[in-house]
C-alpha cells in the first residue's frame, strides 16, 4: 500500500477515527472507547491510566478534538492543568489497529459537560461527588459511607460538581496504525500545521501526512 487507500483513505483524520471506532464497537467485547491516557507531572515523570473517550468531535475541514471526563482534582486533572498537554493510544485487538494522539488540552466545563453528567446513572453522578479521586482512602467502607452521605444530601437529581468535567484534547499529531503480516505494519502520521488554524491553501495544508516505517 503506497497511497492512503482502504483503511486509511480520507482527508479528515477525525472522520477516519470515528469510522474506526464505529467498526470497533461491533467487534470489541468491552469498552471499545477505552484509551490509555498519558500525562506528565511537574517533575517530568510520566503517568498513564485507562479512561473512556466520550466523544470524537469533528467540526469539518479537518478540525476536531477528542473528549473525556474526569475529576479535575485527580492526578491526571492536576497534571493536565500544570502542563496543558496529554497523549493517548486507543488499541483494538479485534481489528488489529490503533490510533495514537498527542496534543494540547482545554477544559469542557460548560453546557456540554452538564449534559453528559446528566446522562450518567444516578449512582455514578453521586459517586463523582463522593470520591476524592487519586487521594488516599482509608477503606472501602469509608467510600461507601461517603456515597450514602452524598446521596442523602443531593437527592435524585444532583448537579454536576464544579471539580468534575471534561477535557478536550486538541491534537497536534494523530497516527493511524494497522497490523501487517510479518510485522510490516502500515502507519500514517498526521501532523498539524504550525498554529493549528486552517490556512487559505485548504485542508491539504492544515495536516501533513507521512507514511512511517513499521
Amino acid at each position: 500500500m503506497s497511497a492512503r487507500d482502504g483503511l486509511f483513505a480520507g482527508e479528515d483524520p477525525f472522520v477516519i477515527a470515528r469510522s474506526w471506532l464505529a467498526e470497533a464497537e461491533q467487534s470489541e467485547p468491552n469498552d471499545p472507547n477505552a484509551i490509555a491516557l498519558a500525562t506528565v507531572d511537574r517533575d517530568g515523570m510520566p503517568d498513564v491510566r485507562m479512561v473512556l473517550l466520550k466523544d470524537i468531535e469533528s467540526y469539518g475541514d479537518g478540525q476536531g478534538a477528542f473528549v473525556f471526563y474526569t475529576n479535575y482534582e485527580s492526578a491526571k486533572g492536576v497534571q493536565i492543568a500544570e502542563t496543558g498537554n496529554a497523549a493517548f493510544v486507543m488499541h483494538w485487538k479485534s481489528l488489529r489497529r490503533q490510533i495514537r494522539v498527542r496534543g494540547t488540552v482545554t477544559r469542557e466545563d460548560g453546557a456540554q459537560a452538564d449534559e453528559y453528567y446528566r446522562s450518567r446513572a444516578l449512582q455514578s453522578r453521586i459517586g463523582a461527588w463522593a470520591s476524592q479521586q487519586s487521594r488516599p482512602l482509608s477503606s472501602r467502607r469509608a467510600l461507601m459511607m461517603a456515597v450514602a452521605r452524598e446521596g442523602a444530601r443531593l437527592g435524585a437529581d444532583p448537579p454536576r460538581p464544579a471539580f468534575w468535567g471534561g477535557f478536550r484534547i486538541n491534537p497536534q499529531q494523530i497516527e493511524f496504525w494497522a497490523d501487517g503480516a510479518f510485522r510490516l505494519h502500515d502507519r500514517f502520521r498526521w501532523t498539524k500545521a504550525a498554529g493549528g488554524e486552517m490556512p487559505r491553501q485548504g485542508l491539504q495544508q492544515l495536516w501533513q501526512v507521512q507514511r512511517l516505517a513499521p
